[in-house]
């Protein structure tokens, strides 16, 4: 990664970089970037894909049919239509 690329990251980010540190960022990010060129060297054909590192098993409880907590959930509404809380109409 040239170094104008990190002025120009910077210039994004809206951070003010020294010239030592756009030296030196542009050093880090050339060896991160390095790095994933290894990491893509790595044969994974026969490694199928993972969304997570380990298996994750959601627990659910099975759904149940009870009575509501409130006998009229309406009784305290502003303005009620039939068996629906009623709102002023917003175009």
């Amino acid at each position: 990664m040239p170094i104008e690329e990190v002025k120009h990251i910077a210039e994004l980010a809206r951070i003010e970089l020294s010239s030592q540190e756009e030296i030196l960022f542009t050093k880090q990010l050339n060896e991160i970037l390095d790095y994933f060129s290894k990491i893509n060297e790595v044969d994974t054909d026969d490694v199928p894909p993972t969304y997570h590192v380990i298996d994750l098993v959601n627990v659910y409880r099975e759904d149940k049919i009870q009575r509501s907590l409130m006998d009229d959930p309406l009784k305290n509404a502003p303005k009620k239509e039939n068996r629906y809380f009623k709102s002023p109409r917003i175009v």
